[in-house]
């Protein structure tokens, strides 16, 4: 006897609602909107939900749709349980079962017809070559093939209504949700959706019409009827058709390559957004401009600034020392001390450690030639000065013994003094100029790469100034260069050895490039760290004003974050979209910043040449990753506020 094998289980209905109900809470008092809603639909139905405003019917759109929760019963989706999946489930299922054609279209208004129908596939991982032709082929399908690049409103009613249903085709539609979809449109647009979704029934869909025209619903194989939360009639206008197989839908991309498609999709959507609000972002990015563009002048002219007066200190060498007297900087009895004098520079020129030896006397006064007069700073010096500090001759020649032995009356100017005094190119050498009463001829010019290049400096015999100037006989200092192969404290603590010996106490102090440039890193970092915070509290308020303003754009575009769930956008795609549009803003205003600072920097460059910016790869780098940790940072708060917008709240906010 032959055994009949068992026949297979019946199948489980495609939607069934058991016991369904959903409360509102309005201050103090609760509103229950459904109540205790039992309902199946099958696979391959066409299904039409009427009643008056407030009866519950759009509630329970939302609710089959994944856009709301109910307070209570259970909503099965072909047999699985809605109620225990978490957000990013019931985002899967919107964006892998579920298509919503609205009353109001709910298009995105930066995007153009095909972009938009692209959306849920952008969700849903697909390659961007893939979905494209499928958005083209779903629109040629419904008569837009000619208006592929127009956005909403350049597009009729009835062809947004259009572009609306091939969103809701674009990953298969298995169940198409109608809310008052001929609502909007003319009488003529709304009879040619319906024709539509009668097409789309015939070819397995399941659709579900919510409307409050019966006429509409009357081309619906089921029509249910709802008053006060409660459905009050079920009636059946033809049989069913038998249920048909689902509509191939879009795989879902899985894995890394997906993840990052969906980082890249982001990116270009926040770039985007940008482009559509050029103002907006403008002013949103003004903070982190005028920031970035600040961090990195301000560590250019800090950089530009020590590496001029290091190349400076460096013509000096690091084996110059220089005799001051006194106890140190900053001694107010340092001018009362007149014990240094040039017979202590020749004792220090005799040692065998000293290479070129020169005392200095300053002396102020009066410099004119012709018409052209100013005060003047008079530095006598001695024949081996200007190699003990490092100057070149220009032209002409520098002072000799025998001008210092006889007190000559000449002079040698830098470049400076001759721009000042000889302009137009006149040749300075031979001409003569007054040093106070006393004339003075020109005999050499120095290269400005010295201490005070910007200003005229004019260099006598020392003696000359004591004899024929001011009569001051005692040093301001001296200026020692010894040999390379003396270390630094055995030259120093010979000096100090000597002077004391001669002068009976240590009645000076010395100084010497290398602790120059030691002491003048530390300044040039303190300042440029002090500068630089006053910066980066610029670059903070920039970031705050990037998330005040894209938390005022999540509020704007409220409607938009409705609309991208609804297709099926996880929480975590909201938070993407949100976050890199801030970082784009910050990223985008820091490469500006940089451009301005450098731009900035060449401009200076021509106009001023006495001011130096060095800019380096590290500062440019760093202010790029500055302005992109901004942008996560104060963008963190505006993206999350987004993404924790329920569906069903920001579709309804205007």
């Amino acid at each position: 006897m032959s055994v009949s094998p068992n026949p297979p289980p019946p199948k489980p209905p495609l939607i069934e609602l058991r016991g369904l109900i959903r409360r509102f809470t309005s201050g103090d008092e609760e509103l229950t909107v459904l109540h205790g809603i039992d309902l199946t639909i099958r696979r391959g139905e066409m299904v039409a939900i009427i009643g008056t405003s407030g009866s519950g019917k759009s509630t329970l759109m939302n609710i089959i749709g994944c856009l709301d929760r109910p307070s209570g019963g259970q909503y099965l989706y072909d047999g699985q349980d809605v109620g225990a999946l978490d957000e990013a489930g019931r985002a899967r299922l919107r964006r892998a079962h579920f298509g919503f054609i609205f009353q109001r279209y709910q298009l995105l208004p930066d995007l153009d017809a095909i972009s938009n129908v692209e959306v849920p596939a952008v969700y849903a991982g697909a390659g961007r070559g893939e979905r494209r032709l499928r958005a083209r082929d779903l629109l040629q399908r419904l008569g837009l093939g000619q208006r592929l690049d127009h956005r909403p409103n350049a597009l009729s009613g009835g062809q947004q209504q259009r572009v609306s249903v091939a969103r809701a085709l674009m990953n298969g539609g298995e169940v198409i949700l109608a809310d008052e979809p001929t609502g909007a449109l003319d009488s003529r647009s709304g009879q040619e959706l319906l024709t539509l979704l009668d097409e789309l029934h015939a070819a397995g869909h399941t659709i579900i019409i919510v409307t409050h025209d019966r006429e509409v619903a009357a081309r619906a194989g089921r029509v249910i009827e709802m008053r006060d939360g409660q459905v009050i009639a079920d009636t059946i206008n033809r049989a069913p058709p038998p249920e048909p197989a689902p509509p191939a839908a879009t795989p879902e991309g899985h894995g890394l390559f997906a993840r990052l498609g969906r980082v890249r999709e982001a990116w270009a959507m926040a770039f985007s957004a940008l482009k559509a609000h050029p103002m907006r972002s403008f002013l949103t990015m003004l903070g982190i401009i005028i920031g970035i563009a600040s961090v990195v002048s301000v560590v250019a002219l800090g950089t530009g600034s020590r590496e001029k007066v290091l190349e400076q200190i460096s013509a000096l060498g690091t084996n110059t020392v220089t005799v001051r007297p006194g106890s140190g900087f900053g001694d107010r009895r340092a001018d009362a001390v007149r014990s240094l004098v040039s017979a202590d520079a020749d004792a220090i020129a005799a040692a065998p450690f000293a290479v070129s030896v020169s005392p200095e006397i300053s002396s102020s006064g009066l410099a004119s030639r012709g018409a052209v007069s100013m005060t003047a700073s008079v530095t006598g010096v001695g024949p081996e000065f200007f190699d003990a500090e490092g100057l070149r001759l220009s032209r002409g020649s520098l002072l000799n013994r025998h001008q210092v032995a006889t007190a000559a009356q000449v002079v040698v100017l830098n470049e400076a003094a001759v721009k000042t005094f000889f302009p137009g190119g006149e040749n300075p050498l031979g001409q003569s100029l007054r040093l106070d009463r006393m004339p003075a001829e020109v005999i050499g010019v120095i290269a400005d790469d010295g201490f005070g290049a910007s200003s005229p400096r004019f260099f006598v015999p020392h003696t000359t100034v004591t004899k024929r100037i001011n009569g001051q006989n005692w040093a301001h200092e001296i200026l020692v260069r010894f040999r390379d192969d003396i270390p630094r404290a055995e030259a120093e603590a010979a000096i100090e050895e000597l002077l004391i010996r001669r002068h009976g106490k240590k009645d000076f102090f010395m100084t010497s490039s290398a602790a120059m440039q030691e002491s003048l890193d530390a300044t040039t970092r303190t300042l440029t760290m002090l500068i630089s915070s006053i910066a980066v509290i610029s670059l903070v308020v920039g970031g705050i004003g990037v998330m005040n303003i894209m938390l005022a754009s999540v509020t704007e575009r409220t409607r938009e974050i409705g609309v991208r769930m609804a297709v099926g956008a996880r929480r975590s795609d909201i938070v993407a979209q949100f976050l890199m549009e801030a970082v784009a803003v910050c990223l985008t205003g820091g490469l500006i910043g940089i451009a301005l600072a450098l731009g900035g920097g060449a401009v200076m460059g021509v106009l001023q040449e006495e001011i130096r910016l060095s800019y380096s790869t590290a500062a440019v780098l760093i202010a790029c990753l500055s302005s992109s940790v901004i942008g996560i940072a104060f963008g963190y708060l505006p993206a999350r506020a987004a993404a924790r917008l329920d569906p069903v709240v920001a579709l309804a906010r205007d």
